[in-house]
């Protein structure tokens, strides 16, 4: 105890406490400390979000307020996450032309990287669903009989079986879902746009929404024919069935006329 007490008083003891403490300092700060990648990933981040916010503030703020918290003529934003922006914009649904019962598709005004920015600015308002990733949407191995089951029993009663589309109340539709991306289909999932239910992972899981996909993939792509020759818009068993009773029924009565017509003209001769 003495000869430590001795070292304690020793005149370069303060000076060797403070070599040891910046040391500790110095390894602690390098074990740490972000990355260079990080660092870069960090600002990347910050100015895709101030590059947003401009574009946000020309374009999205009239509607949705300058902050995003919604307005009458346009819902809040905070929350709705990266996917639905990318939905909304890249489908060209956002900026809507004019109020209505539903936006339509159109020709987006927005290039992807200008997109992306809105989507970072809009994320920072609030946490949402992601746009998905290369890996979610590849549906290789996806499971064609299951996805159509899915399909049928979550979608079909408003986008019909082979999504084809349909009306709903009010001036409000289901749109046709033969050419759209992989990745619009697979963000209107997670964020339910519009008239749209929205089916987060605890709903439907990834694999679930990659069998949806692979399914409409098939029944939509353009080597998918009918079996039963001309498929009529795969409207559903109700058009069918009246195209079916006017033109086959009719066509029927038209050949028991003639026949009859036929019949009577050969006794009178």
């Amino acid at each position: 105890m003495k000869k430590l007490s001795a070292r304690r008083r020793h005149p370069l003891a303060a000076f060797v406490v403070l070599l040891i403490a910046l040391a500790a300092t110095g390894v602690l700060f390098t074990a740490f400390a972000p990355t260079k990648e990080a660092r870069a990933d960090e600002t990347a981040q910050s100015l895709a979000i101030d590059e947003g916010k401009k574009l946000y503030a020309v374009g999205c703020a009239s509607c949705h307020g300058t902050g995003g918290q919604g307005t009458t003529d346009g819902p809040s934003l905070v929350g709705v996450g990266a996917a639905s922006v990318d939905f909304q914009v890249g489908t060209g649904r956002m900026p809507a032309q004019q109020p209505g019962a539903q936006v339509p598709k159109k020709k987006n005004i927005y290039s992807q990287a200008e997109i992306d920015q809105l989507a970072a600015y809009i994320s920072s308002l609030g946490a949402g669903p992601n746009v998905p990733t290369d890996e979610q949407l590849d549906t290789e191995g996806a499971d064609l009989a299951k996805g159509g089951d899915l399909f049928r029993t979550n979608c079909a009663q408003c986008h019909n079986f082979t999504g084809k589309g349909g009306a709903l109340t009010h001036g409000k539709y289901a749109p046709d879902l033969e050419g759209v991306s992989a990745k619009h289909i697979y963000e209107a999932m997670q964020t339910g746009p519009q008239n749209m239910p929205s089916f987060p992972d605890t709903t439907l899981s990834e694999q679930n929404k990659k069998d949806i996909i692979a399914y409409l993939n098939e029944v939509n792509g353009d080597e998918s024919k009918s079996p039963g020759g001309l498929e009529l818009g795969g409207l559903g068993p109700v058009s069918e069935g009246l195209f079916g009773w006017i033109f086959g029924l009719g066509g029927l009565i038209a050949v028991a006329v003639w026949v009859a017509a036929r019949t009577a003209k050969a006794k009178r001769s």
